[in-house]
């Protein structure tokens, strides 16, 4: 399959192949078809371009909105007048608001609603460039002399080239103010066509998008489920309420970050651990399940394989909805446990690695070429090596032309050949599969001189306990390493009545996390080795500065924000827990 010539077509192209065929669904509202899809950008396309709103090819548009049916709507719109979509965060601060805003020279604003409108109002003397605030529902189809005809709209469209910038991404970043990433149709065209064949799919097919459509990876699964004709379920707005309308829904298709994955996979061992020798059936269903998924399954465990089918992988699946055949992972890694528990139920789990630089993807795992423990092969077109000092670079179409107004930046991110310097330590094994073990800047470097990649006592200690939310280790420059570790307040509330314990038990649940713990330092070399940790009384939050929006922990908001606790830990406490 070709994909249609730029962006800014999508929608025409789209909707003359696939008619009506459902394109867009949202939570108690009847489907969009790809018809409906293409007329209703065409009339939006209209309002952008005409004189209320002025927007102009190359003009920044950008879009304040939560995932929703409108936001897909607004995009192609701006991108189908040969405007550049400049996506931002609902959950961003004023501060980054007007950085974004001001930084890209957003001309207009697109809000989801009065409130969002009246957050970009609060900081309009930081954003000279912005000439109008336009609410989603407020961008009713123009008529009559006031919109330009569709024949000027198409050609608007037609004359937007693979060279022209389709958006600037602020990268969330886990250190000060976000940079724009400039993506051109050519930059997102190149990993379309690179990711098209690999993912399958097509007419009859659902995705379920609970991502936020500020983030690259959520777009493009956009633009890949409505480029094969399939059907974009919007979630309805609710976190809590995602593992329910999952089985609504009934996907065939879901990217998801790890943490609903391993939340999946902590809600069935917290009820196997309230059976007795609940846990230890449930480890023996998942290796029959692993054994059976690589087809090495022996005749002897076919009755057991069956059993554990009834009352273990079937209900998994039906969580899911039952008919998930590909589930995407990233922007983190995945623990190898919950892999293993997903695989053995039937549920294939690919891993992939990407940035917003590199168009966002990089690597990936999929049907025809997958190895657990890897983000998989470089898909085509992409060039991958690692540097001398371990870090992973990239090359190829799909590679950022640089960021918006910061050529130093740039010049530090691109070499002169061409190569994006990614930031993350990896390997590359001899059949060409990509491992990523770290990022450069939050490598550890004690105080005698060991060099420590924290993810890996982080993620040894999370694999320990479902109760264990977030794990930092900290030890730079110091003697040995210590930890602030957060819990997960509904697996506590579980936990406390299973167990018949109080969930305010401070004590009870440290003994619980000093297990994990221990149980982790025994799989780690010594020098990685957690000597002290504090329980936090809070989760770490999007709104309390330590997560981005797609939940990275930023290391330093983490440090400064409870240096007290890490200095009483390493004056021979043992933290606030």
């Amino acid at each position: 399959m070709r994909r249609p010539g730029t962006l800014a077509v999508f929608t025409a192209w789209a909707g003359d192949r696939y008619g009506d065929h459902p394109a867009l669904r949202a939570k108690g509202k009847p489907p969009v078809s790809y018809a409906e899809l293409r007329d209703t950008v065409r009339a939006i396309a209209g309002v952008l371009a005409g004189p209320g709103a002025g927007v102009r090819a190359g003009d920044r548009v950008a879009i304040l909105s939560e995932t929703r049916v409108e936001w897909t709507y607004a995009h192609f719109a701006v991108l189908a007048v040969g405007a550049v979509v400049v996506p931002v965060y609902p959950t961003a601060g004023d501060e980054e608001l007007a950085w974004v805003l001001a930084d890209s020279g957003a001309t207009v604003v697109i809000c989801e609603n009065a409130e969002r409108a009246a957050r970009v109002a609060g900081v309009r003397a930081k954003t000279p460039a912005v000439r109008h605030v336009l609410l989603l529902d407020d961008l009713r189809p123009a008529a009559g002399p006031a919109a330009p005809p569709d024949g000027e709209l198409a050609a608007r469209a037609a004359a937007v080239g693979d060279g022209d910038l389709a958006a600037i991404v602020y990268t969330s970043g886990t250190t000060g103010l976000p940079k724009g990433c400039r993506l051109t149709h050519g930059n997102l065209g190149a990993v379309l066509e690179a990711n098209l064949d690999l993912i399958g799919g097509g007419p009859g097919d659902r995705t379920y998008l609970y991502l936020p459509l500020a983030h690259l990876l959520a777009q493009l699964i956009q633009f890949t489920t409505l480029l094969r004709g399939g059907e974009l379920c919007y979630f309805g707005g609710r976190i809590e309420d995602v593992v329910s309308e999952l089985a609504e829904v009934r996907p065939t298709h879901l990217p998801s970050v790890p943490r609903l994955f391993e939340k999946v996979h902590a809600t069935v061992l917290s009820l196997a651990e309230g059976r007795e020798g609940g846990r230890e059936r449930s480890d023996e269903a998942v290796r029959i399940g692993v054994l059976a998924a690589e087809g090495r399954l022996p005749d002897e465990l076919a009755a057991a394989y069956e059993e554990a089918d009834q009352r273990l992988y079937s209900l998994v699946r039906a969580v899911f909805g039952g008919r998930l055949r590909w589930a995407l992972t990233g922007a983190a890694p995945i623990a190898p446990r919950t892999m293993d528990f997903l695989r053995a139920c039937g549920i294939q789990v690919f891993e992939g690695y990407g940035m917003t630089e590199s168009g966002g993807v990089i690597s990936l795992n999929h049907p025809g070429a997958v190895r657990y423990g890897t983000v998989g092969r470089p898909v085509a077109g992409c060039e991958v090596r690692i540097a001398e000092d371990g870090e992973v670079l990239a090359r190829g179409p799909m590679v950022f032309p640089g960021y918006h107004a910061n050529e130093a930046a740039t010049r530090e991110t691109v070499d002169a050949d061409g190569w994006l310097h990614t930031g993350d330590l990896g390997s590359l094994d001899g059949d060409g599969y990509l491992t990523i073990t770290g990022r450069k800047k939050d490598l550890i470097i004690t105080s005698a001189g060991k060099n420590l990649t924290p993810t890996t006592a982080e993620h040894a200690v999370r694999q320990q306990s479902a109760l264990v939310s977030h794990v930092v280790m900290v030890g730079d420059r110091r003697p040995y390493p210590v930890a602030l570790i957060t819990l997960d307040a509904q697996e506590v509330a579980a936990w406390a009545a299973r167990e018949g314990r109080d969930p305010g038990d401070r004590e009870a649940l440290r003994a619980v996390v000093q297990e994990a713990v221990d149980a982790a330092n025994a799989r780690l070399s010594r020098p990685a080795r957690i000597r002290a940790f504090a329980v936090l009384d809070e989760d770490f939050t999007v709104d309390a500065g330590v997560l981005t929006p797609t939940l990275k922990v930023r290391r330093r908001a983490v440090a400064e924000r409870y240096a007290a606790e890490i200095e009483a830990l390493y004056a021979g406490g043992t933290g606030t827990g």
